[in-house]
Formats: structure tokens, sequence, C-alpha cells
């Protein structure tokens, strides 16, 4: 079932999400509709909050990026190849060298600013099955996942970019609150009148 995404402005987006157990009720639902409703909406991740979950999950498939002949062909595959859900992830280490990349959100929709990330992360989660895994990830593969575990943690991409540049997208966050966008999947807006 496609949901709809949670827009800029919501408080949800703002709270550090919480762990779940085994016994989460509609767990298996849970991660399917969010991979639907991230397909529908053309997205590489998605997590909980940006559907109204304030919970630690997020999903990702990053086999869009996987056609990007700009990619040396090992990266694509591998990028091709990538579809996760991490549950209660825990960031363990950032590291390796810090790189620019234009990023979007689905809960930010029409905006892309230069984020800069680390290349590479040690990584604690679980999959559907809840066994902790310890795992390393880089290059686009961490990035997507920095995006949203960014978002279990009330963090958007736009608190990353320069003051200058908050500045300049003010408008468009404002119009996004007040339901004035018009991405073309579901949305759910903070401040739209008679919601």
């Amino acid at each position: 079932m496609i949901l709809p995404i949670v827009g800029y402005g919501d408080p949800v987006l703002r709270k550090v999400a919480e762990a779940i157990s085994s016994d989460y009720p509609y767990l298996k639902e849970t991660v399917a509709n969010m991979y639907d409703t991230m397909y529908n909406a053309s997205g590489v991740g998605l997590a909980a909050p940006q559907v109204g979950l304030s919970i630690r999950l997020f999903v990702i498939d990053t086999s869009a990026f996987g056609n990007d002949d700009d990619l040396a062909t090992e990266e694509q595959i591998k990028l091709k190849n990538f579809k996760r859900t991490f549950i209660n992830a825990k960031m363990i280490n950032e590291d390796g060298e810090i790189w620019g990349f234009n990023e979007g959100c689905l809960s930010i929709p029409d905006v892309r600013e230069d984020v800069f990330r680390n290349e590479r992360i040690t990584l604690e989660y679980c999959e559907e099955d809840f066994v902790v895994k310890t795992e390393v990830f880089d290059g686009l593969i961490a990035r997507v996942i920095q995006h949203e575990y960014d978002h279990i943690e009330g963090i958007l991409f736009t608190d990353l970019i320069s003051s200058l540049k908050k500045q300049l997208i003010k408008k468009k966050l404002q119009n996004i609150m007040d339901g004035k966008a018009r991405p073309d999947y579901r949305m759910k807006f903070c401040n739209k009148k008679g919601r």
C-alpha cells in the first residue's frame, strides 16, 4: 500500500526515532508499504519518520543508481544489486575522505543541494530477522544510508548545508510546509489548510 510521505515541517521528522522489537505490530506490512511508497515516488531510500512513524526503520534500493554510466562497472553492479531493510541502526564509525554529492529528499520535494559526507561508514543494524550485524559500506551506498540514518536521528539534509544556502531555499521550504509543493506522489503537509 502506498502511504503519504510526510512533508518538511512535520514534527515527526525532528524526533529521534525509537528502537523496535521483533514483535512490533505489522512490521512485515510496514516494510512492504515503505518499499511500495519509495518506488512510487522514484526514491532510493525511505525512513519510517517520512511516513509518520517515529521508529528506527529505513529501506534502501539503489538499483536506480546502477544505470549511471559515469560510474565504474564494479560500482554499477554493486548499486544495481543493493536492496536492504535496516532496523535499529546504530552508526559505529564514519571515516574516509569527505565528498560532496547533490542530495534531495522525498519529504523536501524540488529542493536539491550539495551535501558533504564521509565516504565510508560502519553500521550496526538488523534486517527483519532481528539478527544484529555490523557492516562497512562505502561510496553511494554509504551516502544513501547516511541520509536515511539521519532521518531516524531527526536530522534533514537541509541541516547540513551552509547558512547562505538555507536562506536561498527558505521560500521553497515554506511552500512545502504550506502544501504548495506539487510532487507526483502523495504527501501530507504540516500547515496545509483543511488537512
